[in-house]
């Protein structure tokens, strides 16, 4: 079991980042879980803006699994090709189609024994699904979370799993999927990953890490950023 002050610490910096960033959600565009599972695969190595450009197209034209499984490769990769790594990204988009066809009756699992099952599908992904379309709490450690849980002290494990053990055992499990959204939100505009923003930060009196960045306000002020740039 992890300390009890680590624990209060934690649900203190939570506290404060629900009131930093009311917000907080996910920034990827969807209508349905299978939008997600594709934006969310789409959105590797590449920014959200970039991606909820690309997919009303996208799902305009192929609007589930079985559409997608059938797409001609070409008219793919024509689709995806400002996302960069097109023709990688076509063949995760057409093997995971298939496989939720051939699997699943072309339905996206809400079990994440079965999501990380599917061609390009790790944990990170599964819980941003789990989380964000079917309301099954999940931490997804993705960069940001991975990178603020260290500096705030709640784990020093860099394997985004164990680090995503490591951080479950701070909160309640009904709070994951939120807690996730406003480190992302504050790891994208606040603490970011070369220069932080120490100064203006809203839980630098919990972190101790504090200091990484410019202390300074206004210097710091001037690292904010308005809305996230990945």
């Amino acid at each position: 079991m992890p300390d009890t002050t680590l624990v209060r610490r934690a649900r203190k910096v939570d506290r404060v980042l629900a009131e930093t960033w009311p917000d907080a959600r996910c920034e990827l565009d969807f209508a349905d879980p299978f939008q997600l599972l594709v934006v969310t695969v789409l959105s590797a190595q590449t920014t959200d803006r970039r991606v909820n450009a690309v997919s009303p197209t996208l799902f305009a034209a192929y609007a589930d699994a079985k559409a997608m499984a059938a797409a001609p490769r070409e008219d793919l990769e024509q689709i995806v090709g400002p996302l960069g790594f097109f023709r990688a990204k076509t063949e995760s988009l057409l093997k995971l189609s298939a496989a939720l066809v051939e699997k699943y009756d072309g339905e996206v699992p809400a079990r994440l024994a079965d999501l990380v099952t599917l061609p390009g599908v790790g944990r990170k992904t599964a819980n941003v699904v789990l989380g964000n379309a079917f309301g099954i709490p999940g931490i997804t450690v993705d960069t940001h979370v991975g990178r603020l849980a260290r500096r705030l002290g709640w784990t020093v494990e860099t394997d985004p799993v164990k680090a995503e053990h490591a951080i479950g055992e701070l909160f309640p499990r009904t709070d994951w999927t939120m807690l996730s959204h406003r480190l992302i939100w504050h790891g994208r505009r606040v603490c970011h990953a070369k220069k932080p923003a120490c100064g203006a930060c809203t839980v630098a009196r919990w972190c101790p890490s504090y200091g990484t960045g410019p202390t300074d306000p206004a210097a710091a002020a001037k690292l904010v950023k308005t809305q996230g740039p990945a």
